[in-house]
């Protein structure tokens, strides 16, 4: 958008005001639209400084911010439009409805700015548009689907079945890492403590024997001092770096590609990822096949529910590859993401004309393996958390007890 200063005459009195358009003519519009007297001139000027404050201030103010709505507030808020639109009910009542009964600030502003376009002539597809970062591209294209088929409260209950599933497996990684990560921050916690209160206690007696001590007792002497000297500069570097990090992966593609690469190939993290991303993958393009939207706008639209970039990078070759005019089992073979019982699946499926049953199977695959590694988190990273400990008890043990040792020896 540009935005333009009108040079107005109201009564005697000469004046201007700025407005935000697409062009002149959409400038003029506005400025008469406001009756405020006559124009006498029209120019293009730079975003006044008033403007960009107010957008400025509006982020923090706004109800509406840059990121996805809550998915329980959102699925609820789906649920009963579905169920109301399926009664038979118009859909502005149903939206104010729904509007009412949620607490969800974000989702309440977006419906009511799209139930007065509703209101206004326009269709529920072609109002959500402004609200993509908000709602998701599957949103607007479940939406649309319902329209064109003519079967919106049908399309809605299947958008809040897949936002049902996926917001399941995202809380079942949660709760199996809720106990190795207790387990990692009390062990943080632990370290600091016996680093910063126990070892000094030890550390000036130690000083005073003259003994040549340990390499143990010499690691935590060491550490106790970088702690104590260099504490707050460590912490303060290490918060910048993790900003400056996640500011790079959101603004540099190459960074945020190598970074979901790597991410792949780390224990259990790299599984669950996988496995998380291709079967979401799947049930997707299933469920969008199956009504209705065509192949290739299926896969382009179950790719944006694949939030590694790696991964999305490989599956974006199936759809080029349909487009090239190969098959969709060919597709899945050079994105080299599946595997050969994964891949025979596909296309038996796409010979025998029962893909949809084929993808439900495959997609059966990848949320078993991805339950079950979800399931013995814990018992995977249970050895490396024993490991940590034990590591831990042992270098506190030496470095305390060896010293004293051989002062028993001396004495003796």
């Amino acid at each position: 958008m540009k935005f333009f200063r009108v040079r107005y005459k109201q009564a005697k009195k000469r004046s201007s005001i700025t407005v935000e358009a697409a062009h002149k003519a959409e400038a003029l519009k506005l400025f008469r639209n406001k009756s405020l007297g006559v124009p006498l001139d029209v120019q293009e000027v730079a975003e006044p400084f008033s403007m960009k404050f107010d957008r400025f201030k509006s982020r923090f103010t706004s109800p509406v911010k840059n990121r996805r709505v809550k998915d329980e507030s959102y699925i609820a808020f789906l649920d009963q439009l579905s169920t109301m639109l399926d009664a038979g009910m118009p859909i502005n009542t149903c939206l104010a409805e729904c509007i009412t009964d949620t607490d969800d600030a974000m989702i309440r502003f977006i419906f009511t700015e799209v139930l007065h376009d509703i209101e206004s002539g326009q269709s529920l597809s072609r109002s959500v548009i402004g609200y993509q970062r908000q709602l998701g591209t599957l949103s607007l294209s479940m939406f649309e689907l319902g329209e064109q088929t003519g079967t919106l409260s049908n399309a809605i209950g299947k958008l809040s079945s897949i936002l049902q599933q996926i917001y399941e497996n995202r809380q079942k990684l949660k709760k199996a890492t809720r106990y190795p990560l207790f387990i990692l921050v009390a062990m943080s916690i632990a370290f600091t403590v016996v680093i910063t209160f126990v070892v000094p206690q030890f550390k000036a007696f130690f000083e005073q024997s003259g003994l040549e001590l340990p390499f143990p007792t010499k690691m935590l002497l060491w550490t106790e001092h970088a702690i104590r000297t260099y504490g707050p500069y460590i912490l303060t570097t290490s918060v910048v770096l993790a900003t400056a990090f996640s500011y790079a992966y959101s603004k540099n593609p190459a960074l945020r590609l190598k970074t979901d690469q790597y991410m792949l190939k780390i224990y259990i993290v790299g599984k669950v990822t996988y496995y998380a991303m291709i079967g979401r993958f799947i049930y997707l393009f299933n469920v969008l096949t199956e009504a209705g939207i065509p192949m290739i706008e299926a896969l382009q639209i179950a790719m944006g529910v694949v939030e590694n970039d790696f991964i999305k990078q490989e599956l974006k070759k199936i759809p080029l590859a349909i487009e090239d005019g190969r098959s969709l089992a060919q597709g899945f073979t050079e994105s080299a993401q599946f595997e050969g019982m994964i891949l025979q699946m596909i296309k038996a499926g796409e010979s025998s004309g029962s893909l949809g049953v084929m993808l439900s199977k495959v997609n059966r695959v990848y949320n078993n393996r991805y339950t079950y590694i979800v399931d013995n988190v814990a018992t995977m990273i249970e050895p490396i958390l024993i490991a940590a400990i034990a590591g831990f008890v042992l270098v506190l043990a030496l470095g305390i007890f060896m010293p004293m040792w051989s002062m028993v020896d001396l004495a003796g």
